[in-house]
């Protein structure tokens, strides 16, 4: 029988072996497969590799984020500061602590949010600013820090997609901002779905460790070790955020490669700026001095004088049995927000990218034949491209 992705090279793959196979075979034959000691140890050892204070495990980035939004006091009616140029998971984290997104266009370069156009978005109903590190690349902190600090908002970081990535020399979750990451397939490590909120603040961690648990006074892993009576007491209502501990054992596994992880994406990375460098058309990643990239993705500029689409590349790779996909497209075009009253023509950056860029793959595994064989189809690709 053929395996997964043996007939085409995918955009994108996570990395798992045996290893992680037998880490899930010990916890289940060790009777305590839900949230328990394996998330705890999970939870200790990103904390520690972060160099955050706290970590707390949950089901996924989205509850991170509204954890994140809804412990820093974002509640219904508030409105909410987050970039054009995202996924609607974002969106989702909001409107599940009942406020309202309110869209910013991004900058031209690094694909995140413009920190000079966020005061211009300000109003007296706005309560935080939701920051996403693009496609592994963080934004500039310090602005986004001194603007939130100015006018008394929240900030929530969503790093899903740069875990391991650095700002100013330091990893994404270790500049006391609340900080969340992903553990989806397509993110740096995965646990088959997940993800994880990073704090400085006790309080912060203890609400979060309290909400993920449907509001219980005492965690699972308190109740379980107990071999007496204990009752837990709700003061307030919470969710059903946790991560189970055969998700954790995986994690545990995927982050003691994450430096391998890493240094792999960055080695692909710089394979292919050198070979779109001699291509004119195409425009690798911009990385500005104060970040370090994760490259959990690798995004590419169509260049402004190029008549090539996204679509004509996308379509054609695929001929070539080689995965990519559009750019990042811009929120506010959903059919969702078709009553909202965004245009266009607010978010000029965010619709000129979403048509003038597209990804290709990137990954642990991807061999040098593979990233070869997709820059010269590229370059075949566009010399044979006809208006």
């Amino acid at each position: 029988m053929a395996r997964l992705f043996d007939n085409h090279i995918p955009l994108l793959k996570p990395w798992l072996t045996e290893e992680e196979w037998y880490s899930v075979k010990d916890v289940i034959l060790s009777g305590w497969i839900s949230q328990g000691p394996k998330v705890q140890e999970f939870e200790n050892a990103v904390a520690q590799f972060i160099g955050a204070r706290y970590a707390v495990a949950v089901n996924a980035c989205t509850s991170a984020i509204h954890l994140g939004l809804r412990i820093q006091g974002v509640n219904y009616g508030d409105d909410v500061i987050v970039p054009d140029t995202t996924c609607m998971a974002n969106i989702n984290a909001i409107a599940m602590a009942g406020a309202n997104p309110v869209f910013v266009d991004i900058d031209k370069d690094t694909y995140n949010i413009d920190a000079g156009l966020i005061e211009k978005a300000i109003t007296p109903k706005t309560k935080a600013i939701l920051n996403i590190d693009q496609i592994g690349l963080t934004n500039d902190l310090d602005a986004i820090s001194a603007i939130a600090k100015k006018h008394n908002l929240a900030v929530v970081d969503d790093a899903a997609t740069a875990m391991g990535g650095k700002y100013k020399g330091k990893y994404l979750g270790s500049h006391g901002l609340v900080t969340t990451f992903s553990f989806h397939p397509r993110k740096m490590i995965t646990t088959g779905e997940g993800g994880m909120l990073l704090t400085d603040d006790a309080d912060i961690a203890e609400k979060a460790r309290c909400l993920r648990a449907t509001g219980a006074s005492v965690s699972d892993l308190e109740r379980h070790n107990a071999k007496g009576i204990i009752i837990q007491k709700y003061y307030e209502t919470g969710y059903n955020y946790r991560l189970t501990d055969i998700q954790a054992a995986i994690g545990l596994v995927q982050l003691k490669k994450i430096n391998q992880m890493l240094a792999l994406r960055a080695e692909q990375a710089r394979f292919y700026d050198k070979a779109l460098s001699k291509i004119e058309e195409l425009i690798p990643p911009y990385v500005p001095d104060y970040a370090t990239h994760a490259y959990s993705s690798y995004l590419i500029k169509i260049s402004d004088s190029s008549k090539i689409t996204p679509e004509y590349i996308v379509n054609n790779m695929a001929k070539k049995n080689i995965s990519c996909r559009f750019g990042i497209q811009p929120l506010h075009q959903e059919p969702y927000f078709n009553n909202s009253g965004w245009k266009d023509s607010m978010f000029p950056i965010s619709c000129k990218s979403a048509g003038k860029s597209f990804f290709i793959p990137i990954f642990p595994g991807l061999t040098y034949e593979n990233m070869k064989y997709i820059t010269d189809s590229l370059r075949q690709l566009i010399y044979e491209y006809t208006p």
